[in-house]
């Protein structure tokens, strides 16, 4: 065989091992940037639910489909090749966008808890009486893939921080494939999550045998506190990421002090904790992170609505 064709095959053999390093560099570095968003994805796992509340259960599935199919749109046409550019030209803009989507989070959090409290709510809720059911179909799944557009901008903002890659199209298909990932894990989820009790209701109805009988009535009963449960869990997420995006980001830009009391007080405690220090340390963390959250989201909501007059989106 010449040489000069075993010297091509070399070459190509080469490349081809250097691309499998890079596809494994990828999704190596693609998982360790989606962890980090874990908190906004179990908020948009928390709050996708509620868009279909209070419709036909035969329209459930096909309305949890086009949000998934919207936020699709919304990571890899909308928001990728932004990120890419972003990453290229002006890197240094990505921790202001993501302190942006911090204190969105951040007060998205505060309002919820202040609803809770008491106080008044804003916007159209699942209570409002449904006059034209397809019209309000379509606006649930418009209001859910506008909210999911700025959800998906925080998890592509986290990824590109957090994703280590040279080139600009490594860190292409790493956001690619951290977009896919969390889209179809959240509304897989929520899929199942909201069919939860029709499947219960089914074996109730259908199964002769008490074991599976059974099974369905907890399903039943399970629905309604997994639901409450998701709510809560979603809005502790979303302070403790808000504040904690926000601790991170004025550390960044030259602004130490809450930085230096969170993570003071993270290393104060580990000191004091022996054997659990690294999981006592980092719920202080996150606790310090969640309080600075829900102090800054009550600022940016009393700003919005007693200053300003917004009342939300309607």
């Amino acid at each position: 065989m010449p040489s000069g064709l075993v010297a091509l095959f070399d070459d190509v053999a080469v490349i081809a091992r250097a691309a499998s390093a890079s596809v494994d560099d990828i999704a190596v570095a693609a998982g360790k940037a989606g962890s980090k968003t874990a908190g906004v994805v179990i908020d948009d796992a928390a709050v996708t639910p509620s868009y279909v509340t209070g419709l036909s259960p035969s329209r459930e599935l096909p309305i949890i489909w086009a949000i998934t199919k919207g936020s699709l749109f919304n990571k890899l046409i909308i928001l990728l090749p932004g990120a890419i550019l972003l990453s290229e030209f002006l890197p240094q803009a990505i921790i202001w966008i993501l302190m942006l989507g911090g204190a969105f989070l951040c007060y998205e959090g505060a309002e919820k808890v202040m609803e809770k409290l008491g106080g008044a709510k804003h916007g159209k809720t699942v209570e409002d009486e449904i006059a034209d059911p397809q019209a309000f179909e379509t606006q649930r799944i418009a209001g859910a893939i506008r909210t999911d557009l700025i959800l998906s901008a925080e998890i592509m903002a986290i990824t590109l921080n957090e994703l280590d890659l040279p080139t600009w199209w490594e860190r292409g298909l790493g956001l690619a494939l951290v977009a896919f990932v969390v889209t179809v894990a959240v509304y897989g989820s929520v899929a199942l999550i909201v069919k939860m009790d029709d499947v219960g209701l089914r074996l109730l109805r259908e199964s002769e045998v008490t074991n599976v009988r059974r099974f369905g009535v907890f399903l039943l009963r399970a629905m309604p506190k997994l639901l409450i449960a998701l709510s809560f869990i979603g809005t502790i997420a979303m302070l403790w990421v808000g504040g904690g995006i926000i601790v991170h980001g004025t550390h960044e830009v030259g602004i130490h002090l809450l930085y230096d009391i969170a993570h003071g007080a993270e290393y104060a405690v580990a000191g004091a904790t022996g054997a659990l220090s690294g999981v006592v340390g980092w719920v202080t963390y996150a606790a310090i992170s969640g309080v600075i959250g829900l102090a800054l989201g009550a600022v940016i909501a009393f700003v919005l609505h007693k200053v300003i007059g917004y009342e939300g989106a309607h």
